[in-house]
């Protein structure tokens, strides 16, 4: 066994996600290094900046699932719940060294400053249009699902001008996503779906094989690194992952900032007096209100030492990235309340650290600066239809996911 664990026993993350705020305050107060269990299944969680950034770019810690001591030795198996979070598939998700930075460098070179200035009046275009449509379904003071109108649609249709993905297909991709995340979902169903999305964007990769178009999905099919392409495999598990990244970190960005700045009026009338600005904004809640939870996994493939703990070889960490965000030896004592004026807030963790830092996060990014300040211009009395603890995660224990936000546009 480990040794010098911090914390008398492991700390059960609530797969119903039933009080978030204590959960991270538990986690806070266990360490920087505690035990987990993940639906019965014990792990490592990181919960300070300095020590998740060291852990992130150890060698020793990988991610590939063969590492991990309790799937080569069948106690974790397919049937576990939260096996499609790890063992999806051969991406730049999930392989280290010269592989991932094959599998990454066209997906980066893609996503260049350039490339994203090109997208700047495409999600203009799309944030209007949405608004536009927020406007008239909100007319006679109607509640509006701020979510299903706004935030998932936006970086859904972005993600989708991107890749290429049909606008035809976003009803049946939420469905298939909603039903993938779920802890409520069975897990032979969950399987079936990640079957189904693999089919999917098999025969997507295929069609746009057969006639390239000028999105990312072609390039990556096209993407040649001394004179090795990318798999089908490769491609569909790069596109996979993106199109899952791409829209469900931007929805909890868009809408954990709402939350926020309706919590906090005089910050938020701030903002419309142009006093602060949205960037900072953005960053602040990015620390303070992550929308990844806990990311999920990396493995050791030697025993690591941590002050007098030992993560042993074959153990598996992840990173709880909102807890990080709440560390108060970088953040000061008031970690735990949300100030647009921190001058820490950029520093997080949100998108990640190191190699596999996010590769969107200049997107969520620029989606957020957009769609926020525009959201709030044109409804500058915009209001909660139900009281703030009325509205509840989806039981998505990795993803820091509102089931809905119910609002009022006001006059």
């Amino acid at each position: 066994m480990s040794q010098g664990c911090p914390h008398a026993g492991p700390i059960a993350i609530d797969p119903m996600v039933g009080d978030l705020a204590g959960e991270t305050t538990r986690l806070r107060a266990a360490g920087p290094l505690a035990r987990i269990e993940l639906l019965g299944v014990p792990a490592w969680t990181v919960t300070e900046h300095a020590l998740a950034r060291q852990l992130v770019t150890d060698p020793r810690l990988i991610k590939d699932i063969n590492a991990w001591s309790l799937w080569t030795t069948g106690v974790v198996t397919r049937q576990w719940p939260l096996i499609g979070m790890i063992d999806v598939g051969r991406s730049m998700f999930t392989v280290d060294g010269p592989e991932h930075r094959r599998l990454r460098i066209k997906t980066t070179q893609a996503l260049t400053p350039r490339r994203l200035d090109a997208l700047r009046p495409v999600i203009e275009r799309l944030t209007t249009e949405l608004l536009d449509d927020l406007a008239d379904a909100g007319q006679d003071n109607a509640v509006l699902d701020l979510k299903s109108e706004f935030a998932y649609p936006l970086p859904m249709r972005v993600i989708s001008e991107l890749m290429g993905v049909d606008r035809a297909d976003h009803p049946m991709l939420l469905t298939w996503y909603k039903a993938f995340f779920s802890l409520l979902t069975p897990q032979d169903e969950r399987l079936r779906v990640i079957s189904d999305l693999t089919d999917y964007f098999t025969e997507m990769v295929r069609k746009k094989t057969a006639d390239p178009t000028d999105d990312l999905t072609t390039a990556l099919i096209l993407a040649d690194d001394d004179g090795r392409p990318l798999t089908e495999a490769e491609v569909v598990g790069n596109l996979q992952a993106l199109v899952a990244a791409g829209h469900e970190t931007t929805v909890g960005l868009i809408l954990n900032t709402v939350r926020a700045l309706l919590r906090e009026p005089g910050q938020l009338s701030g903002l419309h007096r142009g006093e602060y600005e949205w960037k900072t904004t953005v960053e602040e809640t990015l620390r303070w209100d992550s929308p990844v939870t806990h990311l999920l996994m990396r493995f050791a493939t030697d025993d690591i030492t941590v002050g007098d703990t030992v993560i042993e070889k074959g153990e598996g960490v992840v990173m709880s990235y909102r807890a990080i965000g709440r560390d108060t030896t970088l953040h000061g004592p008031d970690a735990d309340e949300f100030d647009i004026t921190r001058p820490t807030a950029h520093r997080h963790m949100a998108f990640g650290y190191g190699p596999h830092i996010c590769p969107g996060a200049a997107l969520a990014r620029l989606e957020a600066s957009i769609a926020l300040p525009a959201l709030f211009a044109r409804f500058p009395d915009l209001r909660l239809a139900v009281p703030d603890e009325d509205i509840h995660n989806l039981p998505v224990l990795t993803q820091n996911d509102l089931a809905a936000f119910p609002i009022h546009l006001g006059s």
